[in-house]
C-alpha cells in the first residue's frame, strides 16, 4: 500500500493530519457545538459514539479503502481540531493488455501504484467554522494531492441530496453534477437516501486550482 501514504498536508488555513485516537476529544468537542448539523450525516457528538467513528476510520484505512484526517483549523491563536475528512472509495483499475493510451499509465503496472479513481468525502466541520475557508482551504489540499501525486482520473463527491447546503459546496468546489442515485443508501437519520452525484476530472483541475485560490485570496472569511 505504498500508493496510500499521505503526509501531513498544509496551507495557511488549515493543516490536515493523519487521523488517530489522540483526535476523539477535539473531534467530540468540535461536533458537540451544534448536534442539529449532521441531522443527515453519520457524525457522533459523544465521546464513545466518536472513538467508535474513529476506529472505523482506522479500520478502512488498514484495509486500503481509504486516508482519513483530521482537519486542524490554523487560524487562530493556537490550531484546534475542527472536523474530519477522507480519500476514499478508492479504485484500482484493471488496464486491458497492448499499448496503453493514456499518457503517464503505464507507472501504475509498479508494486503498490497509487489508485485510478477516489472520493472526498465523509467531511464534517464544526458549527464554528462553516461559512469560512476551512472547508474549500481542506478540499484543495487533497484535490492537489488526488490529481497532482496519485494522478487519479476522476474524484467524486456525493451527498444525501436532501442536502442542499452540501451540494451547493460541492457545487463551488468544482464539482460537476451527474444525477441522482435513487434508493442509494441508509442515511443518519434512518430514512434510505437518495444521493446526488458529482465529479471532478483530472484534466478539469488545471483550471479549477487556480480559481478557487483565487477565490480564497479575495474573501479569506466567506469562501467554504
Amino acid at each position: 500500500m505504498n500508493g496510500l501514504y499521505v503526509p501531513a498536508l498544509e496551507n495557511r488555513f488549515v493543516r490536515l493530519v493523519p487521523l488517530g485516537l489522540e483526535h476523539v476529544p477535539e473531534l467530540t468537542s468540535a461536533a458537540a457545538e451544534a448536534p442539529a448539523e449532521y441531522r443527515l450525516a453519520p457524525v457522533p457528538t459523544e465521546a464513545d459514539g466518536m472513538r467508535a467513528y474513529v476506529l472505523g476510520a482506522l479500520n478502512e484505512a488498514e484495509a486500503g479503502r481509504s486516508v482519513p484526517f483530521a482537519i486542524v483549523d490554523l487560524r487562530g491563536a493556537a490550531p484546534r481540531v475542527v472536523g474530519s475528512t477522507r480519500l476514499m472509495s478508492l479504485e484500482w483499475w484493471a488496464w486491458p493488455p497492448g499499448p496503453i493510451h493514456v499518457r503517464g499509465e503505464p507507472r501504475r503496472a509498479a508494486e503498490g501504484h497509487p489508485p485510478d479513481v477516489a472520493e472526498l468525502g465523509s467531511v464534517w466541520l464544526a458549527a464554528s467554522v462553516l461559512r469560512t475557508p476551512v472547508n474549500t482551504a481542506a478540499a484543495i489540499l487533497l484535490m492537489a494531492h488526488a490529481f497532482e501525486v496519485w494522478q487519479v482520473h476522476r474524484l467524486t463527491l456525493k451527498t444525501d441530496a436532501r442536502n442542499q447546503r452540501s451540494r451547493d459546496a460541492i457545487v463551488r468546489l468544482g464539482g460537476r453534477f451527474e444525477g441522482i442515485l435513487r434508493a442509494h443508501l441508509p442515511a443518519a437519520d434512518g430514512q434510505i437516501r437518495d444521493t446526488a452525484m458529482f465529479s471532478v476530472l483530472r484534466a478539469e483541475w488545471p483550471v479549477l486550482r487556480p480559481r478557487l485560490e483565487a477565490a480564497l485570496a479575495r474573501t479569506p472569511e466567506g469562501a467554504r
